[in-house]
């Protein structure tokens, strides 16, 4: 099976905040903020493994771009915790480095997407303009 970078960081950085999740209940007793960043972190892999079946392109463009979003509010998420003391600033570091890069990756892949898909559809058009001639 091919190496797939996005899905293999996405799961690994799920398994971070699972564990992140784990230290705000037990060591700060926190299970509000502890709740919003494990949804939003654990989906950035769901989404992206979504995405990677999905059914169409304009599919997998789609659930990668909840993906991204999910990725934008976990970082989100991490800043609240780390401005409200719950996490070390060396934690907080290692996590939005993370983040950062997931973000960028997931950017890129789908703009590069969309531009794929511009140009499948153009030379779609193309193709019936030529055959009504």
């Amino acid at each position: 099976m091919k190496e797939n970078i996005i899905i293999d960081k996405t799961y690994k950085f799920a398994v971070r905040i699972v564990k992140l999740n784990q230290f705000l209940c037990r060591e700060h007793k926190e299970f509000t903020l502890s709740k919003q960043i494990i949804k939003s972190g654990t989906s950035i892999g769901a989404n992206t493994e979504e995405a990677n079946s999905g059914q169409s392109k304009k599919d997998f463009i789609s659930k990668l771009s909840i993906a991204l979003k999910e990725a934008k509010e976990t970082h989100y998420w991490l800043r609240l915790l780390h401005d409200t003391d719950y996490i070390s600033k060396q934690m907080f570091d290692s996590l939005i480095h993370d983040c950062d890069e997931i973000i960028m990756i997931i950017n890129r892949i789908l703009i590069t997407s969309r531009k794929n898909l511009n140009e499948e559809n153009e030379n779609k058009k193309t193709i019936k303009l030529n055959e009504k001639m």
